[in-house]
């Protein structure tokens, strides 16, 4: 709808004038505010979360094992011909839906036939307030062989634990850990303690030092992709790296 227009000439100018002077101070305050938050919003750009998918050249070649201090969570063969790895934020709701929707099928369709395997860091960003608590919990979950039991109860819970949701968010990570089938007592003893902030830590490092810039990313066959990928961008990835591992090895993947 158009919007009225204002009188010309010196009477309008000077009504616009003192419209302007009579805003009450907050409406600066809000607009600073409005301002302010463009800026931070700026400011993450440079590491976020991601929504649309793109592919470039891996930055950093990969190097197969652990890398520094830096460990990742491993689903499927450690000796499928090709690997999947994933630096994602438990609180980005990009890499929610990539573990809710697209995963399962990931890992029905391509890690348990082997085609490959899925290795995954965590990189909390820090635009989440709750996400290192998370990847905390995630760790000590780890530490009872439920890992990935806990990777699905925290992504399928992001609502509840979620910086918008809470500001503390263990009672309901705790729920998550109980839904997961963990000694709750171990659980917590390791949770409070952050005894493994130092893997957390180590990385996001490594998310650096590959050049990782938002979440979910993905390293497959030499290609970084960011964004959350479909199944079927997934396995056209995978297949490329498993055509090019075969050519290298002058084997035949058809068989």
């Amino acid at each position: 709808m158009a919007q009225p227009k204002q009188p010309s000439g010196p009477k309008g100018s000077v009504r616009n004038a003192r419209n302007a002077s009579s805003r009450p101070l907050g409406f600066y305050l809000i607009l600073g505010a409005i301002t302010a938050a463009g800026i931070g919003g700026l400011a993450y750009a440079a590491l976020r979360s991601g929504n649309s998918p793109t592919a470039v050249d891996a930055p950093v070649p990969l190097a197969p094992g652990v890398v520094g201090a830096a460990r990742g969570y491993m689903l499927g063969d450690s000796s499928a011909p090709v690997q999947i790895v994933e630096f994602a934020d438990f609180e980005c709701p990009a890499c929610a839906r990539f573990a809710t929707i697209t995963e399962p099928d990931v890992r029905s369709r391509i890690i348990e036939p082997g085609l490959a395997n899925l290795t995954y860091f965590d990189l909390p960003l820090p635009q989440h307030l709750n996400s290192h608590a998370a990847s905390n919990a995630a760790a000590c979950a780890d530490d009872q062989g439920k890992f990935w039991a806990m990777h699905e109860q925290i992504y399928a819970r992001q609502h509840e634990w979620s910086t918008y949701a809470t500001k503390n968010p263990k009672g309901q990570l705790k729920s998550a850990a109980q839904v997961a089938g963990l000694d709750l007592k171990a659980w917590e003893s390791c949770f409070d303690a952050r005894r493994h902030q130092a893997r957390i830590d180590a990385n996001a490092a490594e998310a650096a030092r590959r050049g990782v810039r938002s979440t979910p990313s993905f390293f497959i066959g030499g290609k970084l992709y960011t964004g959350p990928l479909t199944y079927d961008e997934i396995k056209a990835a995978v297949d490329t790296a498993r055509a090019a591992a075969a050519v290298a090895a002058g084997s035949d993947t058809t068989r």
